[in-house]
């Protein structure tokens, strides 16, 4: 998908230079994904890239329909496995910054080029959507039960890993390329924990996170995960701060992190056509 409707092969470059792709990690999205895809500033986007982790629907022909670059998981490989694919797709295709929304329509597609913005100016390296900021959550439905799990955990994840982060749950993310070149997420969960990993292996590596807030819908066609599956994504958020901090002290040494301690401080942002 190239912006403005000029061809994929020109490279287009329209914020401030960077190359922009919006990947969407898929599953069971039909009904939301054209009107998700509606909404996607496709004036300073460069490309739209979808991965679908085996759909029982026809979300697969419906983003080939829409003109989106899509990939297809031979079987479900979950969410974070999926998120794996939209990453490389997306660095293998030239992107400079990577955002990622889900295409269930859950968040607001308009926020993509103050995201993207965010990174673009190289004031940050990694840029969450916040639910929490303002009062997106409550007002957009969320269940108080995952309202109050959110705070409590995001509490105990700034003591533990020295943030001041207003959530770390958000599943709307932008990221600079040298991020996504530097972090081994290839070690990070298939499941829904691996976001949080993610988020932890950037604050590990020093990279500049910033938040923008972000209102949030929860209806029936939005994906959202039951209480049990909540109860094991807290677990593992857990898990992840305590071994962030642990590994931190030198006590216990995480497979997640440890690749990181080679690496130096991040470099300074360069302009695009140095970048690579």
């Amino acid at each position: 998908m190239a912006a403005r409707g000029l061809p994929e092969s020109e490279g287009i470059r329209l914020l401030l230079g960077y190359r922009i792709a919006v990947v969407l990690p898929a599953y069971n999205a039909a009904n939301t994904l054209r009107r998700t895809f509606a909404e996607i500033p496709h004036d300073i986007v460069d490309e739209v890239i979808l991965t679908d982790d085996h759909s029982r629907d026809d979300t697969p022909a419906i983003a080939r329909e829409l003109g989106i670059h899509t990939l297809e998981h031979e079987s479900n490989r979950g969410y974070g496995g999926n998120q794996k694919t939209c990453y490389a797709a997306a660095l293998a295709r030239g992107a400079d910054i990577v955002v990622m929304l889900h295409p269930d329509y859950q968040y607001t597609p308009k926020l993509v080029t103050a995201m993207a913005s965010m990174i673009a100016s190289d004031q940050y390296d990694v840029v969450l959507g916040s639910r929490i900021l303002g009062r997106g959550a409550l007002a957009g439905g969320m269940p108080i039960y995952k309202y109050i799990f959110n705070r409590l955990l995001t509490l105990i994840e700034n003591v533990l890993v020295g943030q001041k982060l207003s959530e770390y749950h958000t599943g709307y993310r932008a990221w600079s390329r040298r991020v996504l070149e530097a972090l081994p997420i290839m070690l990070c969960s298939e499941d829904f924990v691996f976001d949080n990993e993610m988020l932890a292996q950037s604050i590990y590596a020093g990279f500049r996170i910033g938040e923008i807030s972000c209102p949030t819908k929860y209806f029936p066609e939005a994906s959202s995960i039951n209480f049990r599956r909540s109860v094991i994504y807290g677990i593992g958020v857990l898990r992840t701060a305590v071994g962030f901090r642990l590994h931190r002290w030198g006590v216990v040494r995480s497979p997640i992190f440890a690749p990181l301690d080679s690496v130096g401080p991040p470099e300074a942002a360069k302009p695009p056509e140095l970048a690579r």
